[in-house]
């Protein structure tokens, strides 16, 4: 971006309010600004900026009681209703392993926060915004008619930040991925060894340790998708995502959900009921768990077979146009259990095409 001609703050709230309609990260990218300017362009007006103090914000945010999640990448939104408990706190890693909400998070990738409170007619609006250091929005936490209103001030209060200017400090530094979805190694030109990837693949005990894999092999995903062969990974029919919510719907197929981005992975566990196909977009409308996915955005999808010490497990996992992950699933299931032959059967039966050949 171009910091000379970014519209200043005055400008911004301007064109917030000739625009009260246009979602923020659309006004955002018509205004050549990021989401977090955005939001800091406001400070003072409704919004108050915040620490980025990931361990005391999740700490806090139990004793606000229920309230939306919302974690989203360019292609998928992810949001969750329920209380932020069973939290562990990290400088590295840190998580959440409540019943509704599950997230992994990155605390480091986090970089600019805000409180945000919006009028909507009558009523007025509450949410937590947090970002990394380009700008890019990471976890949002909306707050519900059940929340616990004087906790939420209480919470805001204790991170308040010093600095209240309304302009941010934006690095494109901060567009480099360091967790999430997103971090892949790094692939290299040279050509890894098929049979060493076959031999490291059969040999795994645990998924977490997939990375790892890539990582010294020095390729990334969907090179090490295309090389390991068809009894390992396939290619499946774009359209597969769509079918498999629908067959999972159908057959009360319980799965798991990952979206993420730079900063934050947010998990869905459970049964999916209303599938709601809208234009590019398909979407799950049941009671605690909204998700939005542009399937126009999905280029490659693969269905994934990695060993575990419990038996092997199959994930479905989708890809954009840049080759970063969009969406990810699993049968539901807890460590220690093998997994589900309802959600093997429906994984292994979606329409397949032929693999590429390795890059």
């Amino acid at each position: 971006m171009d910091q000379r001609v970014k519209p200043a703050p005055h400008e911004i709230r301007r064109a917030r309010a000739d625009n009260p309609k246009t979602r923020e990260r659309d006004l955002a990218a018509q205004l050549g600004i990021s989401e977090a300017e955005l939001v800091a362009a406001h400070c003072g007006d409704g919004v108050v900026r915040v620490e980025p103090r990931v361990n005391d914000l999740l700490t806090g945010l139990e004793a606000v009681g229920e309230v939306m999640a919302l974690t989203r990448n360019e292609s998928a939104v992810h949001e969750k209703i329920g209380v932020y408990d069973k939290v562990i706190t990290g400088n590295h890693n840190a998580m959440v392993l409540g019943e509704n909400i599950d997230l992994r998070i990155f605390p480091k990738v986090w970089a600019h926060g805000f409180a945000v409170e919006k009028r909507d007619g009558g009523d007025i609006r509450r949410s937590l915004q947090f970002f990394d250091a380009s700008g890019e929005a990471v976890h949002k936490v909306h707050l519900r008619p059940a929340s616990n209103l004087y906790a939420y001030q209480k919470l805001v209060a204790e991170l308040e930040s010093p600095n209240q200017e309304s302009t941010v400090a934006i690095s494109e530094e901060g567009a480099i991925s360091e967790g999430g979805l997103e971090n892949e190694a790094e692939a290299s030109d040279a050509s890894a060894d098929v049979d060493d990837l076959r031999d490291r693949w059969s040999r795994l005990t645990d998924v977490h340790q997939f990375f790892g894999m890539l990582k010294t092999l020095k390729l990334d995903r969907r090179q090490a998708m295309r090389m390991v062969g068809q009894d390992y990974a396939w290619l499946l029919d774009n359209d597969a995502v769509s079918a498999m919510f629908h067959h999972a719907a159908e057959g009360e197929v319980p799965i798991m959900c990952f979206v993420g981005d730079r900063g934050c992975i947010q998990i869905h566990s459970g049964p999916i009921k209303s599938i709601k196909p809208m234009g590019p977009w398909i979407n799950v409308l049941d009671e605690t768990f909204h998700l939005h996915l542009r399937t126009d955005h999905i280029q490659e999808v693969w269905a994934v077979r990695k060993p575990t010490k419990d038996g092997h497990v199959t994930s479905l996992e989708a890809y954009g146009a840049d080759g970063k992950m969009i969406i990810q699933f699993f049968g539901k299931r807890h460590e220690g259990e093998s997994e589900r032959e309802d959600w093997r059967f429906l994984a292994e039966n979606l329409p397949r095409i032929p693999n590429p050949t390795a890059a």
